[in-house]
């Protein structure tokens, strides 16, 4: 009998188990089904909201603006002048350059090749004064050799009325200064047409570093760019305007820096 009551007892468990994992299994089922179908829903209302973003006035929209701006520097492809300093003798003088202080040529540990070094509150121009075409361009390195940007104070370079370096030129013409002691400051002016123009420029990133120059001139228009920045591209040259180069060294340095200068390249345009 008591076996009998077991028996019956476990066989009610049993059932209880059985109709308790079949009801699980259909509410399993509804679940997944609703699911499924909200998912679906979902995804038809992103779809719809995205074409209707996409399709405002026919344009696609972003949230993001990005502006991309290219290299758009093309030198000369007719070469007038190149200097390396290839040949000459550490210590020895540059005979391309005349300057009212020292030019004396140098290298530097895990750079290649050899570079006038700078000495303050010096001016260099090239020694044979050069007659430029409309259109040429000019591109240098300049390698700035601190333990930090500050340390210089600052560097010029540009165009100006005479080939003399009897005097210090601190600026005029039409010149880039880098004002390195700024940290991030470079100036582009022309004192042949009163304009002064200041750019953003991180010169951090540039000491002990090599730096590329490339300016275009096209008559009185000039374009300014640090590597493959461009921080100028306006008039700096009145029509009857002198055009005689010039790099000044820094007025001042402090411990121990300098700056370099090297490959210079001066072309025109066959067409």
């Amino acid at each position: 009998m008591k076996r009998n009551r077991r028996i019956f007892i476990y066989l009610i468990i049993f059932l209880g188990t059985f109709s308790g994992l079949h009801a699980d299994a259909q509410l399993g089922g509804l679940l997944k089904k609703a699911k499924n179908k909200a998912v679906q829903k979902a995804a038809e209302v992103m779809d719809k909201e995205t074409a209707t973003s996409a399709n405002v006035d026919g344009d696609q929209t972003s949230n993001k603006v990005i502006i991309n701006t290219g290299f758009d520097f093309i030198p000369g492809d007719s070469v007038l002048f190149t200097e390396n300093f290839t040949g000459i003798a550490n210590g020895a003088s540059a005979k391309s350059f005349k300057t009212n202080g020292s030019a004396s040529i140098v290298t530097v540990n895990d750079e290649a090749g050899k570079w006038l070094a700078l000495a303050d509150n010096a001016t260099y121009k090239f020694t044979k004064q050069r007659f430029y075409p409309k259109h040429f361009t000019i591109e240098f390195d300049i390698f700035a050799v601190a333990d930090k940007v500050r340390d210089i104070y600052p560097l010029i370079f540009g165009f100006t009325k005479d080939n003399s370096v009897s005097d210090y030129n601190s600026g005029n013409g039409a010149y880039v200064s880098v004002k390195y002691y700024n940290e991030h400051e470079v100036n582009i002016n022309s004192s042949y047409n009163d304009k002064y123009l200041s750019a953003d420029f991180d010169l951090n990133p540039y000491v002990n570093r090599k730096m590329h120059v490339s300016l275009m001139v096209d008559n009185g228009r000039m374009e300014v760019y640090l590597d493959k920045t461009k921080l100028a591209d306006t008039q700096l040259f009145l029509p009857a305007s002198p055009k005689n180069f010039y790099i000044s060294a820094p007025m001042q340095y402090k411990n121990g820096s300098k700056v370099l200068v090297s490959n210079f390249r001066i072309a025109t345009y066959k067409k």
